[in-house]
């Protein structure tokens, strides 16, 4: 993979796109406003080490043959193949949104998934220049693609922080926000519509698109976020017994939203309804992108997160169940953890020494795949042993793994946290399989859902008895599977039908209620291989 050489950071690419893309996927964002034509002549660029291509006739427009001499060029009409150096002369101001890369999506390009369905998949009709929005509303993330609805095209997409966060990084610190004051709710929703204005904004400002033009939009999400964003029923969600019950987190006011998001004041505005409790209709979503209930053979899928969603199709039903997952798979918690972005370490060698950061940048701590792979590898160097305790007393208080970064190190409460999350998503798959009497060998697919799968390494996962032991080829990382999920739904004229599916055929286990969850539990607390 070539790379791209920015302030001693190395940006990964494929040929095949332009730097202005390239870029737009970090936050080394270059100034513009004409969707990438080379029109407006402000992405400006320094081309210092490195080929590209030969100046086009946009930028001979818009740039002087001294610039050009000079190694000016502009960002959306340079397509690199091969490692270049460059430095911005334009930089766009800061924003806490980025364009989402390709290797982000799953079943990408999705107008793919449209050809290879298009004898049982029916799009929705559209008028010429109509749009649509694709949103899935996430406890840490939102993500958001921007489509025409008449080509069916995904026009662009973004993933910021959803500003929630200040009241908690997970959702029932939200929940009991909201439940202790109207005006702490009322709050609380406010800074979701406002996160989501944010991010259309950000992309209708930056791409040059009329936001009045967007009419038509769906919104996935796990089910506290969506009852915090309709104000409808959260409350509900502290009383154990609703966590397996069907939940009406419906609203009738999306109209006064419109105005917020400054979309057409006719824009209908569709929420995905949950399926229980604590499953969401992020999960339903991902039952939708990876089309598991279309297989006659038994499928498995795991969407990992703060609140892990565990689906298991028989064949004819969806067995369904939450896990617990805690910080664990978003590294909120972890004593050096981080999500996903430049600096985190997200991959181990069986030399702790040898490691990957993403963007490789100086380390700045450890995302939820690094911390599998540290885990794994400190397993089988018999630093740490299988119940989780170190082997060396004198490590009890934390282990500084890199001698040249003495701040990065791993103790005891992250091993814990850890443990505890992988024993409750290892109990509940044992659950589902009994319910279902299944044996897990005859699972011939395992989907891995959500950003914690993007850089998973299956075989490390397997070692500390976060994944089942099947074979490699059984499992497929699919990402944020759930905003794919919720793209098919906002452009299929059969949405509904698609819900109402997976909600008549989905039987969901309380884990909580569960005989022998106990059990299961404490035998998946072990560092070690599942065993069933």
């Amino acid at each position: 993979m070539q790379k791209i050489i920015i302030n001693d950071q190395h940006i990964p690419y494929n040929p095949g796109i332009s730097l202005r893309k390239i870029l737009d996927s970090t936050h080394f964002r270059v100034r513009t406003a004409c969707r990438g034509t080379g029109s407006c002549g402000l992405c400006k660029v320094i081309i210092e080490e490195g080929k590209i291509n030969e100046p086009t006739q946009q930028e001979i427009l818009n740039l002087s043959k001294d610039l050009i001499e000079k190694g000016i060029r502009l960002a959306c009409q340079v397509f690199p193949t091969q490692d270049i150096k460059i430095r911005i002369e334009n930089l766009a101001p800061d924003s806490s949104w980025r364009s989402l890369s390709e290797n982000e999506y799953f079943c990408s390009p999705l107008e793919n998934y449209f050809q290879n369905k298009s004898q049982n998949f029916n799009l929705k009709k559209s008028d010429s220049n109509s749009m649509g929005l694709a949103i899935d509303l996430g406890t840490t993330h939102i993500s958001i693609t921007l489509w025409d609805l008449n080509t069916k095209k995904r026009l662009t997409g973004r993933i910021g922080r959803n500003k929630q966060s200040i009241f908690g990084s997970d959702v029932m610190t939200r929940v009991i926000a909201a439940h202790d004051s109207t005006e702490q709710s009322n709050h609380i929703c406010k800074l979701a519509i406002d996160s989501i204005s944010q991010g259309i904004h950000d992309i209708c400002s930056r791409e040059a698109y009329d936001s009045l033009k967007i009419n038509l939009v769906t919104i996935v999400g796990n089910t506290p976020e969506i009852a915090l964003l309709t104000q409808n029923n959260y409350n509900l969600l502290l009383q154990p017994k609703y966590w397996t019950e069907k939940i009406n987190c419906e609203t009738y006011d999306t109209k006064s939203w419109c105005s917020t998001f400054n979309i057409s004041p006719e824009a209908i505005i569709n929420i995905c309804p949950t399926l229980a409790g604590f499953v969401g209709s992020d999960l339903l979503a991902c039952i939708v992108a990876t089309d598991m209930t279309s297989i006659k053979q038994p499928s498995l899928l795991i969407d990992f997160g703060t609140n892990t969603e565990i689906a298991l199709w028989d064949s004819k039903k969806l067995w369904i169940t939450s896990a617990a997952g805690g910080p664990a798979f978003e590294a909120n918690g972890m004593t050096c953890g981080m999500t996903a972005k430049a600096g985190a370490i997200y991959h181990f060698e069986k030399n702790l020494n040898n490691y990957k950061v993403i963007l490789n940048t100086k380390p700045k701590g450890i995302c939820g795949s690094g911390f599998v792979d540290l885990i794994a590898n400190m397993i089988e160097n018999k630093i740490i042993n299988e119940k989780g305790k170190f082997t060396c007393e004198k490590n009890n208080n934390g282990y500084a793994f890199l001698k040249e970064f003495p701040n990065i190190i791993f103790n005891l409460k992250d091993i814990d946290l850890f443990q505890r999350a992988k024993a409750a998503i290892g109990a509940g798959i044992q659950c589902l399989l009994q319910s279902a009497e299944i044996n897990l060998n005859i699972i011939k697919k395992i989907y891995i859902c959500g950003v914690f799968g993007r850089y998973l390494n299956i075989f490390n996962a397997q070692k500390t008895g976060l994944l089942p032991k099947l074979s490699k080829d059984s499992f497929q990382l699919c990402g944020n599977a759930a905003l794919s999920g919720c793209e098919i739904l906002l452009l299929s004229s059969d949405s509904n039908e698609k819900i109402q599916f997976v909600q008549d055929n989905s039987q969901i286990i309380n884990m909580a209620d569960y005989s022998k969850f106990e059990e299961f539990f404490l035998n998946n607390l072990y560092l070690r291989p599942m065993e069933f």
